[in-house]
């Protein structure tokens, strides 16, 4: 994960975290455009996700099977 998707991924949670304050204290009718903001960020997201290429898989070093004595 690039550190633009980190940003944008945790930008949109905070802005769910301020959305939920938001409409516990003032109602949804004040949080309606924060949770939409948000809601674009995770498209914007995913969005970049499904464009990246796939990317190898970690090496991870394969081990041998045990002997059994």
């Amino acid at each position: 994960m690039k550190l633009l998707d980190a940003l944008i991924l945790s930008l949109s949670l905070a802005l769910m975290i301020v959305g939920i304050h938001q409409t516990i204290t003032q109602g949804v009718g004040a949080s309606y455009a924060i949770f939409m903001f948000a809601v674009a960020l995770l498209f914007w997201f995913q969005y970049r996700k499904m464009q990246k290429p796939d990317e190898p898989p970690t090496s991870k070093k394969k081990t041998k099977p045990r002997k059994k004595r």
